[in-house]
């Protein structure tokens, strides 16, 4: 297992907010939230974006969004609805190189999501 931030989570050497665990998926709340429910879910299997993704990466990436459904709805976001975010990339603002779902919901939200326009 890799020595990045959500291995250590996965390991147990740091502590984290737990709402969902399996044989595959690990979930917890964010440390800074966007979002009044703001979830992360990541793979037990390390894997550092999405284009670091393989086919032997296939059932952990469908159990990570099965998680999801399964978190959203024990968090009560099941009917108003919620989103769902992977950042891929530094432009896209993945700060930690382990693939991961934010789960965002409890409030509206708008699009598009960028804090920045597109220059015409």
């Amino acid at each position: 297992m890799s020595d990045c931030l959500f291995c250590k989570i996965i390991r147990g050497d740091i502590p984290a907010s737990k709402v969902y665990e399996n044989e595959h998926v690990l979930a917890f709340r964010d440390i800074s939230p966007v979002a009044p429910q703001h979830i992360l879910l990541i793979p037990k299997t390390h894997v550092g974006s999405v284009g670091e993704l393989e086919p032997e990466h296939a059932m952990a990436m469908g159990e990570l969004f099965l998680a999801a459904r399964q978190v959203a709805e024990a968090q009560g976001l099941g009917e108003s609805g919620y989103r769902l975010v992977i950042n891929n990339g530094p432009d896209a603002m993945q700060t930690v190189f382990h693939i991961h779902l934010h789960l965002l919901g409890g409030q509206e939200m708008g699009w598009p999501p960028f804090s920045k326009r597109l220059e015409d």
